[in-house]
């Protein structure tokens, strides 16, 4: 190398001290600066890619970790850098080859686990998704956002008391992550703790307030607030924990027994809807729009 080791590692050392502290553009310039010195090191690309993906510029970071990998095809901070900008960016198919290639490359990273079953968990293929976090929890046992994750999964399959015990957990390990509040408080919403999901998401909305999944999550289960909307989502509270065969079967008899009443509860559940809705509105806006 034309440069000492103990200067690159100094430099190295020092951009990610500045990603630390969000100095992203004190951060850029030392990568280039280390590019410049060493055009051939792919790490020095990749570091600059991983610069640019904390600043979500994210074609700058896939330009930026395609030279590395031009460079080193098996550079793990690139192909980390780039599956994860897949997944921010929602872009499915690209991110399908880079994960199933980064986990070639590094099997034991337990993130791309958590991406595996974050991607199912979405798809509502919730077995499946909890066999890809479990291992990812096995590699990394204590890390709040897979068992945030885990929690919300249980709760999805019915799994109240385990999806409970999975949040306490979480939140003994990590109580700064608004990604870690946001899945807890829909764990909590689905096992029907509304109270324990409006704690959790205005904790949420404190780390990240110009977030506006957060907002409007939070605006929503504010509404539940209200004991009208809590007694109009009791049925469905209870229909949660029944299998889809049961559902179906209990909404076929409705339809057929109770037709009336059931007309008169989804019109009553949609006002009660639209009411809280604007009350909440209210409360925390007063009468004008946002």
């Amino acid at each position: 190398m034309s440069i000492q080791l103990d200067t690159y590692s100094t430099r190295y050392e020092r951009i990610q001290h500045l990603l630390k502290w969000k100095k992203y553009k004190e951060a850029s310039e030392e990568a280039m600066a280390l590019i410049r010195e060493e055009p051939e090191d792919a790490d020095a690309y990749s570091m600059l890619a991983q610069v640019f993906w904390k600043m979500d510029k994210y074609e700058e970071a896939h330009h930026w970790c395609g030279e590395a990998l031009r460079r080193d095809p098996e550079n793990q901070l690139a192909w980390f850098v780039k599956c994860i900008s897949y997944y921010e960016q929602k872009k499915w198919n690209e991110l399908k080859p880079a994960l199933a290639e980064a986990m070639r490359v590094d099997p034991y990273e337990p993130f791309y686990y958590y991406l595996q079953a974050d991607i199912l968990n979405q798809k509502g293929r919730y077995q499946e998704a909890k066999e890809q976090l479990l291992q990812a929890l096995e590699l990394n046992p204590e890390d709040a956002g897979y068992l945030a994750l885990m929690s919300y999964i249980e709760a999805q399959m019915g799994h109240f008391r385990v999806s409970k015990e999975l949040e306490e957990q979480a939140l003994r390990l990590e109580s700064e992550s608004d990604n870690v509040f946001l899945y807890l408080a829909w764990a909590a919403s689905r096992r029907g703790d509304y109270d324990q999901e409006i704690i959790l998401l205005g904790n949420a909305i404190r780390l990240a307030p110009d977030e506006k999944q957060i907002r409007d999550e939070y605006l929503e289960a504010l509404q539940k607030n209200y004991k009208l909307y809590r007694i109009v989502l009791s049925p469905v509270k209870l229909i949660r924990q029944l299998k889809p065969w049961q559902i179906l079967v209990s909404w076929m008899l409705a339809v057929i027994l109770f037709k009336p009443l059931l007309i008169v509860f989804i019109i009553l559940y949609i006002a009660t809807h639209w009411l809280t809705k604007l009350l909440v509105h209210v409360k925390i806006f007063g009468w004008r729009l946002k």
